[in-house]
């Protein structure tokens, strides 16, 4: 399944109208089952699903490191995309003791916890000594929508990169969901043994808590945004020690928690 579609369409304009095609992001369920049980059912891009599927099995705590995954098999149905992911009996065993049945609209972040420990779980506390000057974060934002490739086409896919502390962007992953295409990015990183503590994550859009969790749950120690944080996703960050950058644009940037990792402390 490919990740955008050319859809014909009428375009009106200026009291004209013709017809033409257009690039259209795909959108399909994907399953999660974790040793023939299905436990997850989220609206994603069809592309980079391995990543995903690794990803959010790190971010979410099914797996807490990436070799715990022994395999995983795309199956494409009628209906979507079954990954199987066969996972070590300790994991799995973990897992059934978690009653969640996860179905996961694009934009939504919180869909069938059933329990306030679940939707916010402890967070380990971040430590290591990234800097980052305020140059490289611009730079890394300004490098974003070239290597948006799919986007380019059907502009309503978000991103999120991995940057490198001079601000040059080593990976990108897209998705019509923002968490999805934070756990991409992630599920990649995990998968080519990228150290977490060697880079930063930039995401194309606002950054509400799950973001956190998501970063924090991989080590991540700082995370840059495009958009405006929400209150719950600052105290997770100031607790955590994330250093969160959000409102990021060509004018400059808002440093709100840790700024020991940036270079300089003068921010915009």
């Amino acid at each position: 399944m490919t990740p955008a579609l050319q859809i014909e369409s009428r375009r009106w304009s200026r009291g004209e109208s013709a017809g033409s095609l257009e690039a259209i992001a795909e959108e399909t369920p994907v399953a999660l089952v974790y040793n023939g049980i299905s436990h997850a059912v989220m609206m994603a891009t069809p592309q980079d699903l391995e990543d995903f599927a690794l990803g959010f099995s790190l971010t979410e705590g099914i797996l807490e490191r990436p070799e715990e995954l022994l395999d995983c098999e795309m199956r494409a149905t009628a209906r979507g995309i079954e990954m199987a992911l066969t996972i070590t009996g300790r994991r799995f065993a973990a897992l059934s003791t978690r009653r969640r049945n996860l179905t996961g609209r694009t934009g939504c972040g919180l869909c069938g916890v059933d329990s306030l420990d679940q939707a916010l779980r402890p967070l380990r506390e971040i430590r290591n000594d990234l800097a980052v000057s305020p140059e490289a974060i611009m730079g890394a934002m300004a490098a974003l929508p070239q290597l948006q490739a799919i986007n380019r086409e059907v502009h309503a896919l978000h991103a999120a990169a991995w940057a490198l502390p001079d601000g040059t962007v080593a990976a990108i992953r897209e998705d019509v969901g923002r968490h999805n295409a934070l756990d991409k990015l992630l599920g990649g990183l995990a998968r080519e043994g990228v150290d977490s503590r060697d880079g930063f994550a930039v995401v194309t859009s606002r950054c509400s808590y799950e973001m956190v969790q998501k970063a924090v749950a991989r080590g991540i120690g700082l995370l840059v945004a495009v958009s405006a944080p929400t209150a719950l996703a600052l105290r997770l960050a100031e607790a955590a020690g994330l250093t969160l950058i959000a409102r990021a644009h060509g004018e400059g940037y808002r440093l709100y928690t840790h700024p020991q990792r940036i270079a300089t402390r003068q921010a915009a």
